[in-house]
This record gives structure tokens, C-alpha cells and sequence, in this order.
């Protein structure tokens, strides 16, 4: 067992109420977006042998998308709350248009070939086994027609962790 598998994880308030935020690239170039769809979990390995993965849903017209589908790895960050603002404001601009990163005083630092951000107080750093993007005949209607109406389908990106930093004060 790896260190950060005997850590507590609260899978469903992290994504569903922190966010967080999935960096894609390398110093020399990366993007960032907000992301609210993801968990946790254990996939491809034998009873007792699962890799411990991350699962993150991007949609095809955010700019890390384009970054995320062309890395080998990419980071998943979550933060105090008195980073809501700027995960907000990180989830409503382009990459392609701005330094929104310098925009809101983030401070991206390396991590085990990832990049991730100093003020950040959990980060997994993955290792990309996986992407693929949902297909609609495989969709509940509900999902298609509701949540997909107009919009292109989330990619899923699946990722072995690989190192965790948790500065969090449990």
C-alpha cells in the first residue's frame, strides 16, 4: 500500500462542492480549467492490486482539453475555500486568451512533471492511462438530452496517482 492510500479522501465533497482544478502540461507550457466531475477509485489490477486512479471530465472546448489529450500526466488540485473566486473565475476563461493563472495570483510550481499551484492544499499527480470521449448511443436519455443538448460530450481522462501532496490540516 502506498502512503496515500491509508489517507481519507472525501470523494464526493471535494469534486461536488470544493471543485478543483486538473493542470495539463509542463512549465514550459500548461493550462488549467475548474473541474466539479470526478472521483476516485481503483481500476486495472488483480484483487488487492488495483492502481489507484483519478478520473476527470473535460468538455472537447475548453482549451485544456487540447493540452490534457496531447500530456503524459496531469494534476488534480483542490483548495482552501478562500479560493473559490479564483476557481470560478479559472472555470470561466480561456486559456487560449489570457494568463488567467497571473489573473487571479496563483503561483504554479512543479510537481513530479506535473504542474500544480503553492496555494493548493491536496494535489494528485497522475500518470495518463486512459481518454476517451463518452459516446451519445451509450448516454442515458436523460443525460444526452438534458446535460448534452447542443454540447459536445465530456472527454474522460482516467490517471494513475502517482504522488500526492496533502497539506490539509485534518
Amino acid at each position: 500500500m502506498k502512503p496515500f492510500e491509508a489517507k481519507e479522501y472525501k470523494v464526493f465533497d471535494l469534486f461536488n462542492n470544493q471543485w478543483g482544478l486538473v493542470t495539463a502540461g509542463d512549465p514550459s507550457r500548461y493550462n488549467t480549467c475548474t473541474v466539479a466531475w470526478g472521483s476516485l477509485g481503483t481500476i486495472w489490477g488483480g484483487p488487492c492490486q488495483g492502481r489507484s486512479i483519478v478520473t476527470v471530465y473535460i468538455n472537447p472546448d475548453r482549451y485544456t482539453w487540447d493540452v490534457l489529450k496531447d500530456s503524459d500526466t496531469f494534476t488534480v488540485d483542490f483548495f482552501p475555500p478562500e479560493f473559490r473566486k479564483a476557481l470560478g473565475y479559472l472555470g470561466s476563461r480561456s486559456g487560449r486568451d489570457e494568463d488567467k493563472v497571473a489573473a487571479v495570483g496563483l503561483t504554479p510550481k512543479e510537481l513530479a512533471g506535473g504542474v500544480t499551484f503553492e496555494e493548493a492544499n491536496l494535489t494528485f499527480v497522475c500518470k495518463k492511462l486512459y481518454q476517451g470521449e463518452f459516446q451519445r448511443e451509450g448516454l442515458a436519455d436523460e443525460i444526452n438530452h438534458g446535460i448534452y443538448e447542443g454540447w459536445h460530450p465530456h472527454w474522460m481522462f482516467v490517471g494513475e496517482i502517482l504522488e500526492v501532496e496533502d497539506k490539509r490540516q485534518l
